[in-house]
Order: structure tokens, then C-alpha cells, then sequence
């Protein structure tokens, strides 16, 4: 049997947001399965800021997506055929699957998952998103109980669920987000403390009162002001985690070093970027204990889900307008 699938490819780098000019949605065939293959008919598909980044020549988390291919996505979805050991037709799997209906190769890097679990959770809390947020909050910025913590796109996927880690630590947390709807949903729903408007707020000035004595750990998904503005409000030692720079990414060319980087100097403090993949081989102690704190109640999955693959860029489009609330996923 010929299986036809339609794929999302990169047809030009842009410069600025992405458009429909950029990318190239096309049916085609599937070839015939090699061994330690498998064709999996994808039900989901996560779409992250990371996506813009892998868009330009310079790449950033991953080297950048070559012109023509399929852009990459984590996905989930049910195998159709399997050629490969350990993966049956029904199987349930998440993994590399990029954006496309239909992943057609090695199993390597994919994970059997429940399929009685909603399967954005995969993309989302249970997933990359979840794994970013567990190992940068408690390898990277370390929050002790009673710190205060500061956390960016505090209503975004990675910023929400590190938000509940740190609460789980016993911190302080400090939300920044964009409009009341986000900032009261980091409070109301997600357990923050307090959350900034950065529409509406000054942000340094509204910082200095919500803490006052400074703040202990920032964990940055965006950079820009709001990375600046941490650092004026750095305690002793404190330390700041580099997730991800979203305000930047569609100007990288433009990017400039942020003001007050003295601050680390001044207070003793650190900052770092990391990867989650530094951390690939411990996903499945993340899983664990995100699938825990989830099941208790201890923290809430906060999912944004669109449709139709033929959507792609209208969609991506969607993380740099801030009209989604958690992670941004797309059924396809």
C-alpha cells in the first residue's frame, strides 16, 4: 500500500517573521519502509519558538534546517507499519517526527507513550517542554526555599510549568507576562505570587516592589528588557538560567549585548544557557516526575491546540504575536 503525506518544508530563510513565502506545503509519497524503519501517521505536532531560530543560516539550539528539507517538530503520533524491533502497528510513540501527516524512518529517538494520556501532554508538560523547564529550574538556577525567583513568559509553555517548579521548591515566584488575561492566569492558575505586565509595566520599577530585597534566580525564555531589568534586581549570588531569547528571535542579526551585565560582577552572581539536550539521558526521571506532579494536582498543563497542517504558518506565527496561553500545539 502507497501512503501519501503532506510535508511542511523550508523554502526560503526570512528575515523578520516568517510568511507563507517561506515555507514550501507539498503532498508526496512515502517510499517503502528499510529495515529499523517505521511509518508513523502523526497526530500532533509541537510548534516552539526554537522553529524561528533553526530558520536562519547561524542556526541556535540545533544546526539551522537546510533549504527543502521538512522542518523539524517533536511530534506524536500511532505506527502504521514497523519494520523495526520494539515498535508494532497501534503503538503509540512521540519523538523527532518533524513537521509532517506521516514519519517514515529510524526508530532511534522515538518513545513508546500511553495512549491513555491526552496526547499533547507529550508535547507539553510530559514532554521537551516539561524537560526544559524541570532541568533548567533545578540543575541550572538551583532555587532554594524561600528565594524569590523571577520567571519570563510566565504564561508561555516552558515559563509557566518552571513557575510551578520553583512554588514546588518553596519559592517566591515572580511571573513576567504580556496583558492582565496572561498575568492573572499565572496567578490564578499557575500559582505565581505576583506576575508583571511587560505591555503595561515598567518592569524594573514594578520589580524593585514586588521584591524589594532583590531577586535570587531569573529563569529567561525572553531576553531583552526583561533580561536587563533581572539583572538590576540581582541579589548576592544569585543566578540567572538562559533559556531561550524570543524577543530576538526574528531580528538575530540585530542582537545586542544586554545593558547591566555588571550586575554579575557586583553581586557574585551567574549566568548560564543551557540546552535541554545537555540532559538527554535523564528525560525519563523528568517524565517521571512531571507525570507525578501532574497526577497529584501539584502543577497544571496549560495547552493552546490548533489545526490543519496546511496552518503551519499561520500558526508559528501566532508565538511572536502573543495570542496563545501555555503550549502551542498543532493537530494535524
Amino acid at each position: 500500500m502507497t501512503f501519501v503525506r503532506t510535508t511542511v518544508r523550508l523554502k526560503a530563510r526570512p528575515s523578520g517573521l516568517p510568511g507563507p513565502e517561506h515555507w514550501d506545503i507539498r503532498q508526496e509519497p512515502v517510499a517503502p519502509l528499510a529495515s529499523g524503519e517505521a511509518l508513523v501517521a502523526v497526530r500532533y505536532i509541537s510548534v516552539s519558538p526554537s522553529l524561528r531560530a533553526q530558520m536562519d543560516a547561524g542556526g541556535a539550539y540545533l544546526p539551522p534546517v537546510a533549504i527543502g528539507d521538512v522542518v523539524r517538530a517533536r511530534g506524536v503520533g500511532v505506527v502504521v507499519e514497523s519494520r523495526a524491533p520494539g515498535f508494532a502497528p497501534g503503538d503509540t510513540v512521540e519523538g523527532p517526527l518533524g513537521s509532517q501527516s506521516h514519519y517514515a524512518g529510524p526508530t532511534e529517538g522515538l518513545t513508546r507513550v500511553d495512549p491513555a494520556v491526552p496526547l499533547t501532554r507529550y508535547l507539553g508538560v510530559l514532554g521537551m517542554t516539561g524537560f526544559t523547564a524541570y532541568f533548567g529550574m533545578l540543575d541550572v538556577a538551583r532555587p532554594k526555599p524561600g528565594e524569590t525567583v523571577l520567571v519570563s513568559a510566565a504564561a508561555g509553555a516552558v515559563g509557566g510549568v518552571a513557575g510551578q517548579i520553583a512554588r514546588l521548591q518553596g519559592c517566591r515566584v515572580i511571573g513576567v507576562a504580556g496583558g492582565p488575561d496572561k498575568c492573572a492566569h499565572a496567578v490564578r492558575d499557575l500559582g505565581f505570587d505576583a506576575c508583571i505586565d511587560h505591555r503595561r509595566d515598567d518592569i524594573a520599577g514594578r520589580l524593585a516592589e514586588l521584591a524589594p530585597d532583590g531577586i535570587d534566580v531569573y529563569f529567561d525564555n525572553v531576553g531583552g528588557p526583561t533580561l536587563e531589568a533581572a539583572l538590576l534586581g540581582l541579589r548576592h549570588r544569585g543566578r540567572i538560567a538562559i533559556c531561550g531569547f524570543v524577543a530576538d528571535y526574528n531580528d538575530i542579526q540585530g542582537l545586542s549585548g544586554a545593558r547591566n551585565y555588571l550586575k554579575l560582577l557586583e553581586t557574585r552572581s551567574r549566568m548560564e544557557g543551557f540546552s535541554v539536550y545537555d540532559f538527554a539521558a535523564r528525560f525519563p526521571e523528568a517524565r517521571t516526575a512531571l507525570a507525578a506532579w501532574l497526577a497529584s494536582g501539584a502543577i497544571t498543563a496549560s495547552e493552546h491546540v490548533e489545526e490543519g497542517l496546511e496552518r503551519f504558518p499561520e500558526v508559528l506565527r501566532l508565538l511572536f504575536g502573543g495570542a496563545q496561553v501555555g503550549k502551542l500545539v498543532l493537530k494535524v
